[in-house]
């Protein structure tokens, strides 16, 4: 018999002479009958040793097998009378550190996970046993931690409805927590300890980051914040004019109010000091869309500013309940949904239908464009200003060339010269070009040589700021419409935001306890909008390019969007008349810049995803570009949300499992074989299956299957139309590595039962290695189902590959034994 692992005894009977009452030659002891064998096998040790006492017998060892523990318990860490007991973090020895090195390269080496002075694992510190002779953490009983009858299972839910809606240590701070509570919290413990008496003023000042900051504010800083929020305003006041009336569709000052009731609650409540929310392009041309749809459906009047505004505020409020709703659920992992191809071909086409939208009242065709063609899709407008060149008004070309031309040059410009000369970024030339275009206008009567002008900014109301409930009933029409808009509003609006606030991180500043928090985050924002909405005012959320704008120029800390708000407050009160000979075509020129923006990054993805050969990234981006460019941005969000959550759904039903074989000259390393097939070698009569994820529904779906074609072809790429290639006998044992289990969920459970059930009717011998400790939740449900006791016991789990093949050996000598002295 070959002394190879991965030989089979089933099939070729060993050769040493095998004598009645006996196993390979003599023995000094009782004759070992197939029964005594088999309880042999089952607890580990030497069926030839004098049964006594089971603890007292000695381990199986022979030169085909070597020492074989198969069904030893992995030590505990502590002892069930010291559960409570927690110890501290000690960093690992250089020594430790190699060992787990070598892990990470080998495939399994050393203890199982859960064993004391497991070193299986990252280069983390872990936690050093209790008992062990170089620990000298000191032991704290009764640490607290999570409520012992409050927990559900081992995922960390809980029972308690407040506890699971809103966190454990915001109920336990802002609410007091539940009556029945047994223990405290970790935080409360950790907070009693060391002596934190305010413990609700702890919680207010982490919820409401203003109490936080506004204490520590130092008038060193006040310079730069003002100074900032100067150079802001002089830009992006001008900017949400043109959103407001260029792609809102809504009267200008409604863009003001962005400016001047989001940045400032933003300061409140949110966690990044240095980021700025207000309008963006994507969001407001979002927003034109649904007032478009709304006059359409309803047959009103296009120019009716106050019914336009309203159904702005709307969409504005629809916004932010919704990302303030997903913030209070803690979605805060929400930004992560929406792909790197989708959002970059979205992007792409919100600024080239920009773009096109706006060659149109730069080439002075607006009137023009009024009839049928306003409301159209991009091709079409396209189609239109090419018929039309011909009655291109000159004059107002040449101001939205000139103007959009210096922009151009000024941003060229302060690229290249502000890593060496920072005080560039002062520089305020859209406010230069604004003034100054405004100026001539009004001295050389432009406007009466045909050049249009914003003419009288005004409120919609009586006052300087209307405030309208945007969830009247009598709005309920435009809910219907602005629904969907809405949501992706707030999503896009919430991936901008965390870029930016992960771009900027918590500032260099020198405000202590401020923390990124996403979810936090997107109440802060929810509310802002919310608030907005109540003013008609279009969506607003932290931009990139502003942040660093203002991060450049000396804004340190949240006072920099209060002064923003108070400016543009200021504005609003007394300057509006000012903006009365402010050409419409500068307004065109500073959005054509903007959209232009947003186009320049597409070409480096493209290039990148074509380097890479990410044809299924391409693919998504121009399906989205063309039909948003061809049809409509609606269509362009149906798809690009439709496609990107079916690649989602597809990536977690798809179950990775791997067919392992072992690496040539070694007897305890296995690699996936499908990785290089011509080099790992299969094991004979074994089929190594490694799950190396959590089993949900999910994923389960598709186990059977995925599992069928292991067992027909030793891989999942073949197609199932192929003829069976891989024999019976090689999958009389099937071993299951499952240390990636590290959850499973009812219906995996359900499916894995039957799994086993099938494999066990079929004669296949089944193992599970590799689990983490038998004191799991994966484990309890393994026995609960009845999956222990099918595969034949606790013996069946063991602690690695190699064990699990030395186990399948041992049991196909048992089974051959039987069927010889069953033939006597």
């Amino acid at each position: 018999m070959s002394t190879s692992p991965h030989h089979n005894p089933a099939v070729s009977p060993p050769p040493s002479p095998r004598r009645p009452g006996g196993v390979r030659g003599t023995s000094h002891h009782a004759p070992t009958t197939p029964s005594r064998l088999r309880r042999a096998i089952a607890a580990g040790v030497d069926p030839s040793s004098p049964q006594q006492d089971e603890d007292k017998l000695t381990p199986l060892s022979s030169p085909l097998l070597g020492s074989v523990n198969i069904s030893a318990e992995p030590e505990p860490i502590a002892s069930p009378s010291e559960q409570g007991i927690r110890g501290g973090l000690i960093e690992p020895s250089q020594r430790e550190a190699d060992a787990r090195t070598r892990l990470l390269e080998d495939y399994h080496k050393g203890s199982v996970c859960g064993t004391k002075d497991c070193n299986h694992g990252t280069f983390s510190p872990h936690a050093r046993p209790l008992d062990s002779p170089s620990s000298n953490v000191s032991i704290m009983k009764g640490f607290g931690g999570r409520h012992e009858d409050d927990i559900d299972d081992d995922d960390g839910e809980t029972r308690d409805r407040t506890r699971g809606l809103t966190g454990d240590t915001f109920a336990a701070g802002l609410f007091g927590g539940s009556r029945r509570d047994t223990s405290m919290s970790t935080t409360k413990w950790l907070a009693t300890k060391h002596g934190v008496k305010n413990q609700r003023a702890m919680y207010i000042s982490y919820y409401f980051p203003f109490v936080n900051w506004v204490r520590q504010y130092q008038w060193k800083w006040f310079r730069g914040d003002l100074v900032a929020a100067l150079t802001m305003a002089s830009f992006y006041i001008p900017m949400s004019l043109s959103y407001a009336s260029n792609l809102g569709h809504i009267p200008p000052i409604n863009g003001l109010y962005s400016f001047v009731f989001n940045p400032l609650v933003y300061a409140m409540l949110g966690t990044s000091p240095q980021m700025v929310v207000g309008p963006e392009a994507a969001g407001s041309l979002l927003v034109g869309t649904v007032v478009k749809e709304s006059v359409d459906r309803n047959n009103t009047d296009e120019n009716d500013a106050v019914l336009n505004a309203q159904v702005a505020g709307v969409v504005t409020g629809m916004a932010g309940a919704v990302i303030l709703i997903a913030g209070l659920t803690r979605l805060g992992f929400l930004d992560s949904v929406l792909s790197r191809p989708f959002l970059r071909g979205f992007i792409s086409a919100i600024g080239f239908v920009i773009l096109v939208d706006q060659l149109i009242p730069e080439l002075g065709l607006a009137k023009a464009a009024q009839v049928g063609v306003a409301h159209g899709s991009c091709v079409n407008k396209l189609v239109f200003v090419v018929t039309n060149m011909g009655s291109v008004h000159r004059l107002t070309f040449a101001v939205a060339a000139i103007s959009f031309l210096i922009i151009m040059m000024f941003r060229a410009m302060k690229r290249r010269m502000q890593p060496r000369y920072p005080a560039v970024a002062y520089v305020p030339d859209r406010f230069l070009v604004v003034a100054l275009s405004a100026v001539l206008t009004w001295r050389l009567e432009l406007d009466q040589k045909g050049l249009e002008i914003l003419g009288h900014v005004k409120s919609t109301g009586n006052n300087p700021f209307p405030f309208h409930w945007p969830f009247s009933f009598a709005h309920m029409k435009h809910i219907r419409t602005a629904m969907s808009t809405s949501f992706l509003i707030a999503l896009l609006g919430f991936f901008e935001s965390s870029v930016a606030a992960k771009s900027l991180g918590e500032g260099t500043h020198g405000l202590q306890g401020v923390s990124l928090s996403p979810n936090r985050e997107l109440v802060a924002l929810g509310v802002a909008n919310l608030i907005g909405g109540c003013f008609m005012a279009l969506p607003a959320f932290g931009g990139y390019g502003r942040s660093k704008v203002n991060a450049a120029t000396g804004g340190t800390t949240p006072m920099s969007s209060i002064f923003l708000s108070l400016i543009t407050l200021f504005c609003v009160l007394f300057l509006l008349p000012y903006f009365y000979y402010l050409p419409k075509a500068v307004l065109s020129a500073m959005i054509s810049v903007v959209a232009y923006s947003l186009i320049e990054e597409c070409p480096h993805d493209i290039k990148f995803f074509w380097k890479i050969k990410g044809w299924t990234e391409l693919s998504l981006m121009f399906i989205i570009f063309l039909a948003t460019i061809f049809y409509s941005i609606s269509l362009g969000i149906a798809l690009g949300i439709g496609l990107s959550i079916l690649a989602l759904i597809r990536h977690s039903t798809k179950p990775r499992i791997q067919i392992l074989g072992k690496v040539p000259g070694s007897s305890d390393k296995f690699e996936n074989v499908e990785d290089d097939p011509e080099r790992i070698e299969f094991i004979e009569g074994c089929l190594i299956c490694k799950i190396p994820e959590p089993l949900t529904f999910a994923n389960t779906g598709e186990l059977k299957t995925r599992l069928r074609r292991l067992e027909y072809y030793g891989t999942n790429a073949a197609h199932p139309a192929l003829p069976r290639v891989r024999a019976e006998e090689h999958n009389q044992n099937i071993i299951f590595d499952v240390h990636g289990v590290t959850s499973i969920d009812g219906s995996g459970t359900q499916v894995l039962t039957e799994i086993v059930e099938a494999y066990v009717k079929r004669g296949v011998r089944v193992f599970f290695c590799r689990l983490p400790t038998r004191r799991s939740k994966v484990y309890k449900d393994f026995e609960m189902s009845g999956i222990v006791d099918l595969v034949g016991g606790k013996g069946h789990f063991v602690d690695s590959v190699e064990r699990a093949l030395q186990l399948s050996e041992l049991e196909s000598l048992t089974e051959y034994f039987d069927n010889r002295m069953d033939g006597l």
